[in-house]
C-alpha cells in the first residue's frame, strides 16, 4: 500500500516536472548595450549622409562641471517636455537600434544643447507592454543609452545627459495592438533648464 502511494506520488512529480519543461520559453535575445563594445546599429544602416563614430563611449571624458550642472538642473531646474516632443525616437520591437530616420531628430537636440550650454537633457527609455517587467526595464535603458550615444557623437558632453528607463510603466498610448505598441517603444527627451 505504501509502495503504491509512493509510486503514484513519484509519477505525479515526474509528470509535473516534464510538463513545465515543455512550456518554458528560452531567454529573449538581448540587444547589445551601446558603449559596451557594441554599436548603434550597423554603420551601413545609418547611411552615408550621417556618419557616426562607432567606437565605444568612455565616461572618462566627462567634464566634472558638466556633470555637476546636469545634477544641479535635475535637483533645481525646470523640466520641459514640450521642447523636444517632436524629436521622440521610436524603436522596432525588441530593439535598441536607432533607426536612420531618427538620427536627424537626435542631431536636432544635439544642436540645441550645443548652443545652450546652461541646459541639460534627460533621455527616457520606454517599451510596449509585452515582455516581463525586468526585461522591459533593461530594454528601456538600452534604448535611452543608444540615443545618448548618438547625442555624444554629435558633440554633446556626456555629463549633461542623464538616462532613465520606465520600461512599460508609462505608455504614450493605451492599447493592446501594434498601433499603440509602436508609439510606446520610444526614447523621449526632457529638457532641463535653470529657473529664471
Amino acid at each position: 500500500m505504501k509502495r503504491a502511494a509512493l509510486f503514484n506520488l513519484f509519477i505525479v512529480a515526474v509528470a509535473l516536472s516534464l510538463s513545465g519543461v515543455g512550456c518554458k520559453r528560452g531567454p529573449k535575445a538581448l540587444t547589445p548595450i551601446p558603449g559596451q563594445g557594441a554599436t548603434v546599429g550597423n554603420p551601413s544602416d545609418i547611411g552615408p549622409t550621417t556618419p557616426i563614430d562607432q567606437s565605444p563611449i568612455s565616461s572618462e571624458g566627462i567634464k566634472p562641471a558638466d556633470r555637476a550642472l546636469a545634477e544641479w538642473l535635475i535637483a533645481n531646474g525646470v523640466q520641459d517636455r514640450s521642447q523636444f516632443a517632436a524629436q521622440t525616437v521610436h524603436f522596432d520591437l525588441d530593439s535598441s537600434v536607432v533607426k536612420p530616420g531618427d538620427v536627424g531628430k537626435i542631431q536636432t537636440v544635439g544642436s540645441y544643447l550645443s548652443a545652450n550650454l546652461d541646459q541639460a537633457i534627460i533621455i527616457e527609455g520606454h517599451c510596449d507592454e509585452r515582455g516581463t517587467e525586468e526585461y522591459n526595464r533593461a530594454l528601456g535603458e538600452r534604448r535611452a543609452m543608444a540615443v545618448r550615444e548618438v547625442l555624444v557623437r554629435a558633440g554633446v558632453d556626456a555629463g549633461r545627459i542623464h538616462t532613465i528607463s520606465f520600461g512599460e510603466d508609462v505608455p504614450a498610448i493605451d492599447g493592446h495592438n501594434e498601433a499603440a505598441w509602436s508609439k510606446n517603444r520610444r526614447g523621449e527627451f526632457v529638457l532641463l533648464k535653470p529657473k529664471n
